[in-house]
Parts: structure tokens; sequence; C-alpha cells
């Protein structure tokens, strides 16, 4: 075997287990303030192959630049570190050394490193796991050489254990007084193989304290595992010191313990100081990977690349990931479907990425890809790895490779004059690209044949296909038939590199037709301006309309269709507007002075077309109608220095020129009116009333007033204005009694007024009463009626007559009631008479209030009835009725010859309705038909 030369330095590129510790493997690390010590509780290092000659490792090696890193915090000045295990060291800037010559690295190799500061108070220790980086372990029954210990000898460990002695102990004193301890060496860890068989407990190592030849020496662990949870993991003899593991292991669980060995006297003293003891569990390939999801779901647009990366499937392995246990390796088992060849994708076997390898993925082809990707450990060994498989879908992406193309070169469509928004033609296209995406949908325009605009295609959403519709009408008489150039492209760009045109075009070819249209009034609406007044028969214009069809000879027939006021008539043939009545500006009809009215224009053709026309009249302002008064009535006081001037104003139906300023003036007739009236004016529309004279008696005066207006010629007109001259207060305003004597009422008929008032108080007052003592009497009579009148329950006796002359001995007792039966028992035998009341519960008959409502007379009579027709104990009973044998020898003749029968049916279905007491007669007659 060749060997390496002394103090080769080479890097060694190594994989770190961030953040894992002793207590917790695999967990995050939880963020803390800065504490001294190393970085991690665990270090791992995978040594290349480069630096070993063989499976060895030469003296003076560099294993490690750098990679047991220590945190001081800026808190301790100087650290030095040792190994427990002399082939290796630990430099102070944390490089990893091989000391001496190690033969062999085909298994891990782990050892305790352990930090302290310059004054030796604090002590840190971690971990070294060295590992052969790339190396495949051996299967795991041969990994553990029948002791069940990680790096063991070939002899039986279990009768022979391992022996870890308590080290010795040093006195050293110091220069200030201080002493320490200094161990002579540190213990190895101890590996034990996950999931071992057993048979437990199974011993591991034997401690033995140096003193036990002197004094009986008493073992003990304590720590995570022994007498702490988890506990009886592990357990110590006490006089032997074998220490033995009591159950199989399991690393994804927990991966390491620290146990503190303990030797005492019987006594229970302390005979050696704690030694620490670190049990690492050894991993086994006990998991298959597990991915992250069974089914992983991807895309990749159609027509990519090779090396084009499409999805990343994960699996994790909970075995130890530093080791091939722990170590997936990714492969692609099937491909479904093979198109356009079977191995379309390939994936990285470490990181799981999918990436395209090969050119023709077409979607309008195959839309979707079926991966089946297997992960196996072990890195990727199928003979001992352990593997599991998941699904990979691969959905292929729309890209625009195939441009609309037209399924004909010309396309035939017609459309009548006129009409808007209807559909001339419809363009059918094809594109393979998936539906309802800018790849597919289309875009049409129109390139030329409609230069004025009258056509527009719009897209159909559902079937891609292009309508063409008119936005704008046409005309026959002008144009007569259309040749449209259309082209049709998609939303989105061709994609790069298609050797296609990105659209098609197409023809369209229409053919317009013609219709009869209506006639057209050139000016509409046509204005007309006459002075108001015109007489009737006065013709204002002529309304006559076109007919736009010019190549058909056609009649146009007028007629009125609207004319608010009915001034106005029109001529069938021709169209010249007369007038029928004088026109009013001052009409409620006229709208701002304008008056308008509609008129029809009908053609004679198939069928019949009909144009509407307006006529507006604006009439102009003649002086003809006289101004009015305003107010009507005024009030005035009766002496002149007590109150206000009338303020006067007139109205006039006329507008300007022909209405204000107004001109007011008292006349001449009747001389009173000058005399004591007098007006002042106050502007053009705006004039006073006074009183001329100190004071004029109170009471009503009808005063002339003139009134002019400015039209040419003028109009005037006399209004009599209603003044009521009454006494006043001192503030001008009408005193009550001056009200009433101006109103014309005086003394005698104001007395009247007041005794009507009263007479109408007392009358409803009276009423009032009345109806209150009717309603107390309502409550305190029971009934409407008389008590003298009330006939209820009470039996009347008339006298009796007797029988006629030839039954005068005949014994009434018989037809009455017995009191008992003994007097018809007693009687000799024969026919006789039996009535037999029912020996049943009697009915409740309804009870009647103390003091009823009359209303409920009606309503308590029914009741009673009601329950008597159902009282089968009330009589006559239901009961065989004998009575007394009459005699014989009579004058009549035998009813037996009468003959009952009869040839046609009679029908007794009207007992059922006689009520309860024929019920019997009921069932006996109207059944008799059925016996």
């Amino acid at each position: 075997m060749a060997k390496m030369k002394t103090g080769c330095a080479i890097l060694v590129a190594c994989a770190l287990v961030v953040g894992t510790s002793l207590g917790s493997h695999g967990n995050a690390q939880t963020i803390a303030p800065c504490r001294p010590g190393f970085s991690q509780s665990f270090y791992t290092v995978f040594v290349p192959r480069g630096v070993l000659q063989g499976l060895n490792i030469h003296k003076d090696t560099l294993l490690s630049s750098g990679h047991v890193k220590f945190e001081t915090c800026q808190q301790i000045e100087e650290v030095s570190f040792e190994s427990s295990d002399p082939k290796f060291s630990v430099r102070p800037d944390g490089s990893l050394y091989a000391e001496q010559h190690v033969t062999n690295l085909t298994e891990p190799i782990q050892f305790m490193v352990t930090g302290r500061d310059s004054a030796g108070k604090y002590i840190w220790e971690t971990t070294v796991k060295l590992a052969l980086a790339g190396h495949l372990l051996s299967p795991p029954v041969n990994q553990f050489a029948g002791d069940g210990i990680y790096g063991g000898s070939s002899h039986n460990h279990y009768q022979n254990p391992r022996l870890i002695t308590f080290p010795r102990q040093h006195q050293r004193g110091s220069s200030n007084g201080l002493r320490r301890q200094k161990r002579d060496w540190v213990i190895p860890p101890i590996n034990v193989p996950e999931n071992s068989r057993g048979p437990f407990p199974q011993v591991l190592v034997r401690i033995r304290s140096d003193q036990d030849k002197e004094i009986e020496i008493r073992y003990s662990i304590t720590g995570a595992g022994a007498d702490q949870p988890p506990n009886d993991v592990y357990i110590i003899d006490p006089v032997t010191g074998k220490m033995s593991v009591t159950k199989p292991l399991d690393r994804e669980e927990r991966a390491s313990y620290h146990l503190r060995a303990h030797a005492v006297d019987i006594n229970g003293n302390q005979m050696e100081p704690p030694i620490d003891l670190y049990i690492y569990v050894i991993d086994m390939n006990d998991n298959r990977p597990e991915f992250k999801n069974q089914v992983y779901n991807g895309s990749v647009a159609e027509m990519s690349k090779p090396g084009t990366s499409v999805m990343q499937v994960t699996a994790f392995d909970a075995d130890d990931s530093t080791t091939a246990n722990g170590l997936v390796h990714y492969r692609i088992l099937s491909q479904t479907p093979h198109i356009p060849i079977p191995n379309m994708f390939t994936i990285n076997g470490a990181t799981g990425e999918i990436s395209t390898i090969a050119t023709g993925i077409d979607r309008e082809k195959v839309s979707q890809y079926t991966i089946i990707v297997q992960a196996t450990d072990m890195e990727g060994s199928l003979n001992f790895g352990l593997s599991n498989t998941a699904t990979a879908l691969i959905s292929i992406t729309d890209i625009n490779d195939n441009p609309p193309e037209l399924d004909s070169k010309t396309f035939q469509g017609e459309v009548p004059e006129n009409a808007v928004g209807v559909v001339v033609a419809n363009l059918t296209v094809r594109d393979k690209d998936q539906p309802h995406t800018p790849n597919w949908n289309a875009v049409y325009r129109i390139t030329g044949g409609d230069a004025m605009g009258h056509f527009a295609i719009r897209t159909d959403e559902v079937t891609n296909d292009g309508k063409v519709i008119v936005v704008k009408p046409v005309d026959y008489e002008r144009n007569d038939a259309f040749t449209l150039m259309v082209v049709v492209s998609n939303q989105a760009h061709l994609a790069s590199g298609i050797p296609s045109s990105p659209s098609s075009s197409a023809a369209v070819s229409i053919k317009v037709l013609d219709v009869n249209e209506a006639p057209v009034f050139p000016s509409n609406p046509k204005i007309i301006r006459f002075e108001e007044g015109v007489p009737a028969d006065t013709t204002l214009a002529t309304f006559a309309a076109l007919d736009p069809d010019r190549f058909i000879q056609q009649t146009i027939r007028y007629s009125k269709l609207s004319d608010p006021a009915n001034w106005l008539k029109i001529n069938r043939t021709n169209g010249r507007i007369t007038t029928t009545a004088v026109l009013d500006r001052e009409s409620p009809y006229m709208k701002k002075n304008v008056y308008e009215a509609t008129f029809l224009a009908v053609d004679n053709g198939s069928p019949p077309a009909t144009g509407t026309g307006t006529v507006q009249i604006y009439l102009i302002d003649v002086n003809d109608n006289v101004p009015v008064l305003v107010p009507q009535e005024a009030l005035v006081c009766e002496r002149s220095r007590h109150g206000y001037p009338v303020n006067i104003t007139a109205s006039d139906l006329d507008s300007e020129p022909n209405a204000g300023p107004y001109v007011f003036e008292l006349p001449s007739y009747p001389s009173s009116a000058r005399r004591n009236w007098t007006i002042s004016r106050l502007n053009g529309n705006y004039a006073q009333l006074k009183l001329r004279i100190p004071y004029l008696e109170a009471g009503m005066y009808r005063v002339p007033i003139l009134v002019s207006d400015s039209g040419n010629p003028p109009l005037s007109n006399t209004s009599v204005l209603k003044v009521k001259v009454c006494p006043c207060d001192e503030n001008g305003d009408c005193t009550v009694l001056g009200a009433v004597t101006v109103a014309g009422l005086g003394t005698g008929a104001i007395i009247t007024i007041l005794i009507c008032i009263i007479i109408l108080l007392s009358m409803v007052l009276f009423f009032v009463v009345w109806v209150k003592r009717r309603e107390k009497e309502r409550q305190t009579k029971p009934l409407l009626i008389d008590p003298e009148d009330d006939v209820r329950d009470n039996i009347l006796k008339y006298d009796e007559e007797g029988g006629g002359e030839e039954d005068q001995d005949y014994d009434l007792s018989q037809l009455q009631q017995p009191e008992s039966l003994d007097h018809i028992m007693s009687k000799p035998a024969g026919v006789r008479r039996v009535d037999e009341r029912p020996v049943i519960l009697e009915s409740q008959y309804p009870v009647r209030p103390t003091v009823p409502h009359p209303g409920d007379i009606g309503e308590f009579i029914i009741d009673g009835l009601r329950a008597a027709d159902n009282d089968p104990t009330a009589p006559p009973y239901d009961s065989l009725l004998v009575f007394d044998y009459e005699g014989s020898g009579s004058t009549a003749g035998s009813v037996s010859s009468l003959d009952s029968s009869s040839s046609g049916e009679q029908d007794y279905d009207y007992l059922n309705d006689w009520g309860p007491r024929f019920k019997k007669l009921a069932d006996l007659y109207g059944g008799g038909g059925e016996d």
C-alpha cells in the first residue's frame, strides 16, 4: 500500500449538520444571546479520497481547515483544544489534523474535542465524526461485527466488554492558591447500532475503579436514558459495573445519550469523580425515502429547448444524511405517452430537478405527460438501497404556434337598406391552439371596401367566428353592393420561428336589398312666423315630403297627427297647411310663443311607409289684451294720518312692448272718486292709492281706476278696487269692531249669530247626554224587551177540551208518561204499552249566564236545540211503544187488504234530512231495498 508524504495539506469539503445537538437531533437551533463555546455540539467531516493512500491517512495530514469553530463572544482571550483520540488533534484556528498514522477508514471514527480557557475555569466539549466521502458502506448485516459496538474488535464483546477505568487524578497548585484537576485522558464515545435484535439487556462496557481491590465499590449511572426520561434505557450492575442497553434503539427518535458514571463505597461516599459517557446511536438503513407529495404538478411550454427546467421533486430520508443511508438518488422509471420518443425528460439524480432532454414537445399532439420518479437511498444502490416512487404530471402549456385560418376565401351576405345591428355574414375560422386563450382568440379587421364605416366585425366568444354587422345604415339608392376585405389574426403574437403567416384574409360580398322607405320632410321641424289673430282659412305654408325611393313612382298622402288646439288642417294631396281658427298667442296651448303640430306623409308602397314631420308656428304678439288692476281689494284706515297707502299694479296677457309701463288714473265720474282719493305713481308698473281727505267714514267703497298699457295704440281698462275703510289703532291696524262694521253687520245681526251658536252648542250637549244614558241602560238591562213580555222558560196551560161523544170514556192517562210501571205490570194479560228510558248518562245542556247579553239569546237557543236533538235520554225514547187495546168491532174495514207494494220504488232518503229523531225510521226504510 502506497503511503502519503508527510505534511501534505489538503482542504476537505465537508457537510455540517447545522444546529444539531445531543439532546434534540435534527431540530432547528433557537437564536439566543452569544455564549462562549463550540458553534455545534456535533461535527461531521467527510474525508476526500484524495488525502488517502488506499484507505489510510498519513501522519500530519490536514483533514479540515477551520472546521471546528469556537465562539469567544469577546469574553474568552485564549482557548486550547484537546482530542480524546490521540490520533487526531485540533489546532487553535479550528483546523483538524491527523497526528498519527490511521490505517483503516472504512468505518466512521468519532472522538471528543474539549476546549478550555487559559484560566482553567471553563470547559467546553463537542464531538467530531470522520467519514469517508462517497464511500458506500457494506450491508448492515456485516456492519457491526457480532458485538454490536461500532468500531469494536472481532472478539465477543458481550462476554468480554470494553473496560473503562476511572482516570487517575493529579493535584497541581497555582499562584493564586486555586487547585484544579486534570484528566489523563477523555473517555472515547460508545457507539451502539440502532434496531439491534438482542438478546436484551446487551452489555456495552464495564466501568471499574482502581480502588475496588481495597474497598467494596458500588457503581451507578445518571442522566437522560438512565434515571431521567427516557428512563431505564441503560442500566448498570452496581457490583460488577457492567453497563447494558435494555431495548432496541432508534436513531431517528434519539441519536445520542450523555450519561455520568459514579463510584461510591457501601456507605455512599464518593470514591471517584464522575466520568462522562457519550453514547452514539449508529444509523441503520431502516427508512425509505419519502416524497413530500405523491403527485407533483409541473408545466413546460411547447417547443421548449432541451435543458429547460420543468419542476423539482423532493424526497426525505429519516436516516443519517451524513452516511449513504440518508443519501437519496433520483431516477425516472417511465414516461407516458411515448410521443414523440420515450425519453423526453431527464432528472438530476442528486437534486430531483426534472428538465427536458429532447425537442418536439407539441401541445396539439400531447397535452400532458405522466412520469414515474423513483427515489433510492444508499446513493441509489439498487442492491442495498430502499426505494419509493411518486408521480409527476407535466402539463404542456400552449404557445401561439398555429395562426388562425379562415374556412373560405370568399363569404357572401345581404342586408336590407336602413337596417342597423343586423348580422350580414358569418366568418368561420379554425385555430389549433388552446381555446379561449389569447393564442386562440381571433381578431378581425376590415382592410378595404368600407370607406364610410358602414360595417364592423365582432368576434363570437364561444365559437371564435366573426359576425359582420351593420353599424351605419346603407342606402340602396346610393350603393347596392359592397365587397369587404377582411383579415383575421390572434390576440397574441405568433411565436418566433413559425414559418406560417400570422394572419389569414378573405373577401366578403354584401348585397343591399331595396325596401320601401318612408317619405322624408326636407325641413323637419318647419318653422313658420305669423302675427297672432290670423283669421281662419289663412294659408300658412306648404309642408311637402319627398320619397327616397327614386326608382319607384309613388303617391304621397298627408294627414294630421297632432294639433292640440285644433287650429290647423292640411291638404291631403299637396301638403298645404291652412288655419281653421284664430291663432291666439295667449292660448294655453302655446309654449314660449310657439305652437307645435305634427303631420304624417304616407306613400302607396307595399307595405305603405309613413314619415312624420313637425311644424312650429311662432306667433308675434299684438296688443289685443287690456290691462287688469291688481289687487282687487284693499284695506284703508278711516283717518288719513293712520295706516298706510295701498300699492297697486296691473297685469297684461300681452308681452313687451304691449304691456307695461302702465298709466293709472282716477276717472272724472263719479266725482267722489277724485274728491276722496288720490293716486301717485311710484314707477312704470306700480302706483299708490290713498285718502285725499283727513277722514272717511268706515265702510266698503268701490273706487274706479283707469289703467292703460303701452301698446300702439294703447288699450285702457277701468277696474274697480274694493276698498274697506275701517277704524284703526295707533299702529295703523284695523280694530275687530271696525272690521265687523266694515263687513256690513249691525249689532242686531251680531247678537243673532251669537244666539244661533249657543243653541247649536246646547243641541250637541243634549245629544251627548242622551247617548251616554242609552249606553248605561243597555248595560243594566239583560234584554231588549220588557220583563213582562219575556216568555222564556214559562209553561202556559190552556183549557183542555174533551173528546167527542163516542170517546168520552177514553182513559187519557194511558197517553201520559207513567211515574212507575207497577200499575202496568199489575194489569191483566193483554196488550200493554211499555215506554222505557235508556239507562245512560244524560247529555249536558248549555248553561245560560246569570245576566246574558241580549245578543247571546239566539245563540243560546240554537245550542239548546242542538243538545236536545242529540240527547237519547229525552222523550220520545227510541224504544218499542205498545199502546192499550181499544177494543173490537170497528166499523172500519180491515186494512190488511191494502197492498203496500207499488210498481214504482219509493225514495225514503229524505228521512235522513229530518234529524236524529228519525234516524231509526230512515235506517228501516232507507235500507229496505237491500233486504
